[in-house]
């Protein structure tokens, strides 16, 4: 099977949000979808491992703040490859509380989700939630997972349900060298890295870079 064609499905980029006992915390996700329209019900799919599951779980509530094609990348890095666990991820983002939720300022908008029921699979929870607040913010393009890939160049942390092994690199001559960054996967291309060059995706160092 060729697992590629998963990446013709369309999906969109999320910060999917919620309370941990009176703090903000969240994920990045792109398994989020409608399911009826009269009451309006919202699936979103979280892995186990992901703190956000948890905490879910345990408030009942869930917000899905849309990101935009112009939104900050280091917003998915920060919630894509950091743990709420050991980092409050709501310091370095800009956000509001929209519905008595967190949500990201630097999106398209907003949906508010009460939990309604979920269903477990071996490594994600998916989550149905009855839409109880939503907002649009201004005429902003919503970012696609295929526009996150080309434009933005970034990858799926592991415990995303679309993500898909790297495959190997060619090894035919390139006119630029490649560096990778080893936390989120962001390719930079130029001749040098930079000293002082931070990760736009998740913030880090030439010391998280290899070349490829």
């Amino acid at each position: 099977m060729n697992s590629n064609i998963f990446r013709k499905l369309s999906y969109g980029v999320y910060v999917v949000s919620t309370w941990d006992n009176g703090r903000p915390t969240g994920c990045t996700a792109n398994s989020a979808m409608q399911i009826t329209s009269s009451p309006a019900t919202i699936a979103v799919s979280i892995n186990h491992d992901n703190y956000t599951n948890q905490c879910i779980a345990e408030s009942g509530r869930f917000a899905i703040s849309i990101l935009a094609e112009d939104s900050e990348p280091s917003i998915i890095g920060t919630f894509g490859f950091r743990s709420g666990r050991e980092v409050n991820k709501f310091d370095s983002v800009k956000y509001s509380v929209e519905d008595y939720m967190p949500v990201v300022s630097d999106s398209c908008g907003y949906i508010v989700c009460n939990v309604i029921d979920k269903m477990e699979t071996s490594t994600h929870t998916v989550f149905l939630g009855e839409v109880v607040g939503g907002e649009v913010f201004g005429d902003k393009e919503p970012m696609t997972y295929a526009y996150y890939h080309k434009v933005v160049k970034g990858k799926s942390p592991k415990n995303a349900p679309t993500y898909l092994p790297e495959e190997e690199e060619k090894t035919e001559e390139k006119k630029t060298r490649k560096f990778k960054c080893t936390v989120c996967g962001y390719i930079y291309e130029g001749e040098e890295l930079p000293e002082d060059y931070k990760c736009p995706v998740c913030g880090m160092g030439p010391d998280k870079f290899v070349e490829i």
